[in-house]
């Protein structure tokens, strides 16, 4: 496999660092793409430079897009509250507002053409089904309509060639083995940022501070308790 070229969903979290370690240590040249959707933050996509540059990205576009235009969610719209909780248990069951509509689709659409225009045959995404948050745009069944509406809007996709691979490496894994997943790889967890709802520090949205209260948040301490350490984001 080596040689071959990969995109990477990468907003500068857990999962998706996690996602990059594992399509480099299957010998995938990574383009790594982030996006600046109209988030409450910027403090995410810092610390995804850092991680494109860190874990060898062959290179890292920041895709600008202004959802917030649209609304619909506490993560692009400031007279929305993030829900908080002091408790894992106490995430509710049903799709939250922190759902951004469409965001993966999107997403996933702007790696397509990334992947055409790079050489690509692989799109790698770090959404999960288990310990998260009841996105309706994290499970198999969206990501397996996604590659099969891929494979027919493509001119790769139509032709002889290789067809186009989704890979989710986590979306069947608990966060505690992504986390030790991440661990075996080698990944920085320090570096990375979950939350919902960052925290300003003073020192800028490189030093924004996870609130630990979000339901990223408490996924990602439960996931770290399971490994029996703290967040090293918070800790270390």
């Amino acid at each position: 496999m080596e040689g071959l070229n990969a995109v990477v969903l990468l907003s500068g979290g857990l999962d998706s660092a996690t996602c990059l370690a594992i399509a480099r240590e299957r010998g995938f040249a990574v383009h790594a793409i982030s996006f600046r959707y109209g988030q409450r933050h910027d403090g995410e996509l810092e610390r995804a430079k850092w991680l494109a540059d860190s874990m060898g990205a062959l290179s890292h576009r920041i895709i600008d897009i202004d959802l917030a235009q649209l609304g619909g969610s506490a993560l692009i719209d400031p007279n929305i509250a993030v829900p908080k909780a002091d408790r894992v248990e106490d995430i509710g069951d049903e799709i939250p507002v922190t759902y951004v509509p469409a965001r993966n689709t999107i997403f996933l659409s702007y790696a397509l053409a990334v992947a055409e225009t790079s050489g690509a045959t692989d799109i790698f995404i770090g959404v999960n089904s288990l310990d998260y948050s009841g996105y309706p745009d994290c499970r198999p069944e969206f990501i397996a309509a996604f590659q099969t509406m891929a494979r027919l809007a493509t001119k790769a996709g139509v032709g002889s060639g290789p067809e186009l691979e989704i890979h989710t490496p986590l979306i069947d894994l608990t966060k505690g083995q992504i986390i030790a997943e991440g661990l075996r790889l080698g990944v920085d967890y320090s570096k990375t940022l979950s939350c919902y709802d960052p925290v300003e520090s003073g020192d800028g949205e490189a030093n924004v501070q996870p609130c630990g209260h979000c339901d990223a948040c408490l996924l990602r301490a439960k996931g770290f308790a399971e490994n029996g350490m703290a967040d090293p984001a918070i800790h270390g």
